[in-house]
């Protein structure tokens, strides 16, 4: 049976508008207004209570430590900290994560924390949210809050969870909050954010802790559907659209060429300072990769992108999404030939299923062999020469899946949202035995993509 490293790093990823609830004890966030607005969020569904985490931190942490999770990726809500948008601080949100890091540290799990996982608070959204300028210093002065409370019992920073996530599905398509459907918005958005990354490294580092600062992307491995050129270029076209976007600027200071010659139909680029890019580009310590699915692309005129998903004819998940394993081998192998090798976390992967209570157990056979055949997938990656260091299933917990509300789980542990009644189901403990072993047993029973 093949091994991982013995230092590879092993655990699962949450993120806090998901999970907490405790709305009472932190401002409005821009999903809870995205959330009353019907037809937004399945069933008008909500963040206020979730998993109740705010209130079962301790009862979770003793679940990770049963499970044998040695790592906790979770994120901090920055309305929790300051709640009114403003630089007035919130003494009782600090403390709640004081808290749970002192659970992290009596149980033996070590936390990865997330600066940004997309509940920006509803008074700076008011202000123009990541489509103004001014964020980026906002976005600074709370990284840096934390940093100086925090700084000191965390070794490893995530700035940004999902910028396309947060620019695009935000500011382009509107199907999360903030809602908006305006190309030029996702552009001026996603420099921003950008921008905030390179300025929170460089506020990160001028701080003098000695921990590590990266940043988290969802990626994936843009394959043409047919050999025709046409088919070739559209592959090429998501690849920029999704990928390379960020990951040129990040790692090469420039937005790609390709894709700016697309994009200057919409904008002029005005918001692009003499600076930027040298600021996006400063060096950071490793890059996350939250890898779900996998594209094929045909062209599609008429579409702004020129643009068409297809089938691949794998099977899907309850989301509707491909599992295709080896577009994730595929997407680890090209960072490293095309960005210089760099370290590389998994920090989420995982698959949504219908699951369901059965005398008391979950068994989601189903989730077991993805993750089975990503964690197969990484081997091949790591014998392939990738710098990959960890992988985090997504996620610990079923959760609020933001437009979905409460209809997806993608927990290894099941959540009754009416009792709160946590329910590791096979995948867990299937994975607890991952982590123990730094081997990936075969599951009972596989069937082919």
């Amino acid at each position: 049976m093949r091994r991982f490293p013995k230092d590879f790093a092993w655990g699962t990823a949450t993120s806090s508008y998901q999970i907490e609830g405790g709305r009472d004890s932190r401002g409005e966030t821009i999903w809870d207004q995205f959330a009353k607005t019907p037809g937004k969020v399945h069933n008008q569904e909500n963040g206020d209570i979730a998993c109740n985490h705010y209130n079962m931190y301790k009862e979770d942490v003793a679940l990770m430590k049963e499970l044998s999770i040695p790592s906790y990726r979770f994120s901090i809500s920055w309305a929790r900290i300051f709640p009114n948008g403003d630089r007035v601080v919130n003494e009782e949100g600090l403390q709640f994560y004081e808290n749970l890091l002192d659970a992290l540290e009596e149980s033996g799990v070590t936390p990865i924390v997330t600066l940004y996982h997309w509940d920006l608070p509803q008074a700076l959204q008011d202000k123009g949210g990541w489509m103004n300028r001014d964020i980026v210093d906002e976005f600074v002065y709370f990284s840096e809050t934390i940093f100086n409370r925090f700084g000191n019992r965390v070794s490893q920073w995530i700035t940004h969870n999902e910028p396309w996530v947060v620019t695009w599905l935000g500011y382009g398509a509107g199907e999360h909050a903030p809602g908006y459907k305006d190309i030029p918005s996702f552009l001026k958005a996603a420099h921003h954010v950008l921008l905030s990354h390179g300025e929170v490294v460089k506020r990160y580092r001028e701080l003098n802790f000695t921990g590590e600062i990266g940043i988290t992307l969802n990626l994936n491995h843009s394959y043409p559907a047919s050999n025709t050129p046409e088919s070739i270029a559209a592959a090429r076209r998501a690849d920029g659209f999704l990928n390379r976007w960020f990951l040129d600027p990040i790692y090469k200071g420039e937005y790609p060429a390709d894709m700016l010659t697309i994009y200057k139909g919409f904008s002029d680029f005005s918001f692009v300072q003499e600076g930027d890019m040298e600021t996006i580009s400063v060096p950071f310590d490793f890059l996350g990769i939250n890898y779900y699915s996998v594209g094929y692309s045909e062209e599609k005129k008429g579409d702004w992108l020129g643009v068409e998903g297809v089938s691949g004819g794998h099977r899907r998940t309850a989301m509707g999404w491909e599992v295709y394993a080896t577009g994730l081998k595929d997407l680890l192998v090209r960072i490293k030939d095309d960005y210089a090798n760099p370290v590389i976390y998994i920090t989420e992967n995982g698959a949504a299923y219908d699951d369901k209570v059965e005398n008391g157990e979950v068994h989601d056979p189903e989730r077991v062999e993805y993750l089975y055949e990503h964690l197969e997938a990484c081997l091949d990656a790591i014998d392939a020469g990738v710098r990959l260091k960890g992988y985090y299933a997504w996620s610990f917990l079923d959760n609020f899946e933001w437009a979905f509300g409460y209809a997806k789980r993608f927990g290894i542990v099941y959540v009754d949202f009416h009792t709160q009644q946590r329910i590791p189901k096979t995948s867990a403990k299937w994975f607890k035995q991952v982590m123990e072993t730094n081997e990936v047993p075969l599951p009972v029973s596989t069937s082919k993509n």
